[in-house]
């Protein structure tokens, strides 16, 4: 038995839409057409999207 590491990936359909909404287990959210690219977004944590309520780090002003 794999431990389990608690984290939880969702994806719904919107419908009337060939949309799907994702939540990542850190709470970003995404909204893609494509189901590949969905969850490409969300496996390639934390790459390409940070949690709801975090700021993109300061950068060096010099």
């Amino acid at each position: 038995m794999t431990p389990s590491t608690g984290e939880v990936y969702r994806v719904d359909w919107l419908p009337g839409t060939d949309v799907l909404h994702g939540t990542c287990h850190c709470g970003a959210e995404h909204r893609a057409e494509d189901p590949v690219a969905m969850w490409e977004w969300m496996l390639a944590h934390p790459r390409g999207h940070r949690p709801t309520g975090t700021e993109e780090p300061a950068g060096d002003a010099s």
